[in-house]
């Protein structure tokens, strides 16, 4: 058993902030991994989602590293250029960010 696992086994809770923190960085890491494999898959470089995203090169890096904790109008930039549509679902315990191709009209 983890040491988290324990404490919260014996009562313990986390304050506030970090609960939160932890949420943002589950957020941002779905996202990050969502744009990489959707990238990948169109066989696209960082540079080429920049430019079909209207994004620098390195703000593609940043969110594919996790590295920034996006407000909500920015993962749609990347999911336009990846011609694809983002579903992001939030509950308590979970974060789940999909990016997938949009069906033929």
């Amino acid at each position: 058993m983890l040491a988290r696992e324990r404490r919260l086994s014996e009562g313990y809770t986390e304050a506030a902030e970090i609960e939160e923190e932890r949420q943002e960085h589950r957020l941002s890491m779905a996202l990050a991994k969502a744009v990489y494999d959707r990238r990948v898959e169109l066989g696209l470089s960082q540079t080429e989602l920049a430019v079909r995203s209207g994004l620098t090169q390195g703000k593609i890096s940043r969110i594919e590293g996790s590295d920034t904790v996006p407000t909500l109008p920015l993962p749609a930039k990347p999911a336009k250029g990846l011609d694809a549509s983002l579903n992001i679902a939030i509950d308590a315990d979970n974060v789940q960010v999909t990016i997938s191709a949009r069906k033929a009209a």
